[in-house]
């Protein structure tokens, strides 16, 4: 868990001049993400604030272990954001965190002008978890459902 809050950074970096960057990193070294890895670290942090387990997130997102563990670990890249918003709706992601996770993954936000996009955005307003019931949403409204995942690694 980091130790600051974004909103108490963003009000130091205000303030904070070229000369003072050493002094910011190792002021604030907790509260920075992982350099090489940020969106592993910050799904690790999300699943640990609301207690999940990763094994329990590859089950609902019905993405297999080993390859979740990758995807998860950025020791694998995907270029399908359907299997990062299957993490995101399996462990029951707000649209905020969700938003997040898919710019840290170097993916596209979701964006209420497309279509897809913005029922998926009322699915997770709507805090729905189960992958069948967001499929289900996006058939009943003649789009492409959330992708499955193909790989077995």
């Amino acid at each position: 868990m980091f130790k600051d809050s974004t909103t108490g950074l963003d009000s130091v970096l205000k303030k904070t001049e070229p000369e003072d960057i050493d002094l910011y990193l190792k002021t604030h070294a907790e509260s920075l993400a992982d350099q090489e890895r940020p969106f592993a670290a910050y799904m690790r942090q999300i699943f640990r604030e609301k207690g999940i387990t990763q094994q329990d997130i590859f089950r609902k997102a019905d993405i297999p272990e080993q390859y979740g563990y990758r995807l998860i670990g950025q020791t694998k890249k995907t270029l399908r954001r359907d299997y990062i918003l299957r993490f995101c709706f399996a462990g029951r992601f707000t649209l905020k965190e969700t938003q997040r996770a898919l710019k840290l993954y170097g993916m596209s936000e979701l964006y209420s002008r497309v279509p897809r996009d913005a029922v998926l955005m009322i699915a997770f307003n709507q805090n729905m978890s189960d992958i069948d019931s967001v499929n289900q949403l996006l058939r009943d409204h003649d789009m492409e459902l959330l992708a499955a995942c193909v790989h077995t690694e």
